[in-house]
């Protein structure tokens, strides 16, 4: 069996996050969703982002939750299949209601973009030209 990640943010508002991330075209799977938490899903059988509620998350750690807005407590990177689609994500974001606190970086072989969320979380997103990576 393949490893899943869960990755999972403290939100605000449940159900202006969910609006934001379907925005960008993610889905959620209704058995792990309820008015404390969703679960998104970027990469079927894969990758999952667990949205939950501020005072929910915090059942999880006895740590302080961090401002996303006023610091970066982590950066979500995730591939894309082109530099349009890299574009077009950043676009959906910003439409949605989030930001862009960085220009895009062309590397050549590289490109990212990204933006960041309705509660202030950093996602990245990047494309690798196939069979460029410097060696």
């Amino acid at each position: 069996m393949a490893t899943q990640i869960f990755v999972n943010l403290p939100v605000k508002d449940l159900k202006k996050s969910v609006d934001f991330f379907t925005a960008l075209g993610y889905t959620f799977n209704p058995q792990f969703t309820d008015e404390n938490a969703t679960c998104m899903i970027v990469s079927d059988d894969h990758i999952y982002v667990m949205l939950l509620v501020e005072t929910f998350f915090k059942t999880f750690t006895p740590k302080p939750i961090a401002d996303a807005k006023a610091a970066t407590e982590v950066l979500v990177a995730l591939s894309c299949e082109s530099r349009a689609q890299v574009d077009e994500m950043v676009k959906k974001a910003v439409a949605a209601g989030g930001r862009t606190p960085t220009q895009p970086q062309d590397l050549g072989f590289m490109y990212q973009h990204g933006y960041e969320d309705l509660d202030g979380h950093m996602w990245e997103l990047v494309y690798m030209e196939p069979g460029a990576i410097p060696g």
